[in-house]
């Protein structure tokens, strides 16, 4: 193992396991290949270990990011998973838990539906709260790049939200009127 010393890695791992299995997730798409993939990650991590003065989450997530990268030049056909097939954290009894349901299967359908490059910066931004220079020197892009990437996942959700026909216009911002500018 180089740099780190065993006991200090496996620390500093147990604090990234969190957001390395949702950034996982991001990557393959499923639970099945996320859970593969961050047993992958670890075992690399472990086997081979970082160097000292590096930043073990962002070394991790650049190890992930390669394994996938490796994973997917390697094979030939991928099958998707359905995102229904996703475990439930938790029952819960009552309307709301089952609006609340709808409400995340709605957006787990919707990030699904992003390109990979976009949803891989989405996560890493929105979702793991990196900054964008974080992210472009994770991914390997100018920091342009991950905001125009960034801007237009954001921009395809609302297209996806708005897509069922009302032009846009759904729930509580059926309410808002527009503010008309210049007297016009």
């Amino acid at each position: 193992m180089q740099g780190k010393n065993a006991t200090g890695l496996h620390a500093e791992l147990i604090e990234v396991l969190t957001p390395l299995r949702r950034y996982c997730y991001s990557l393959t798409g499923n639970p099945y290949d996320a859970d593969d993939l961050l047993q992958d990650t670890l075992e690399r991590l472990l086997e081979r270990g970082a160097p000292g003065d590096a930043d073990i989450r962002k070394w991790a997530f650049r190890v992930c990011r390669n394994r996938w990268i490796d994973e997917m030049r390697s094979r030939n056909v991928r099958t998707a998973q359905d995102i229904d097939e996703l475990p439930d954290a938790a029952i819960f009894d009552g309307e709301a838990a089952v609006e609340g349901h709808i409400e995340l299967s709605q957006a787990e359908e919707a990030i699904a539906s992003l390109a990979l490059e976009f949803r891989e910066v989405l996560m890493l931004v929105a979702v793991e709260g990196m900054k964008y220079k974080e992210a472009a020197e994770l991914i390997g892009i100018p920091v342009g790049t991950v905001m125009s990437r960034l801007a237009r996942a954001r921009h395809q959700l609302t297209e996806y939200g708005s897509s069922d026909g009302d032009n846009g216009v759904r729930g509580e911002s059926a309410k808002v009127v527009p503010i008309k500018r210049g007297g016009k």
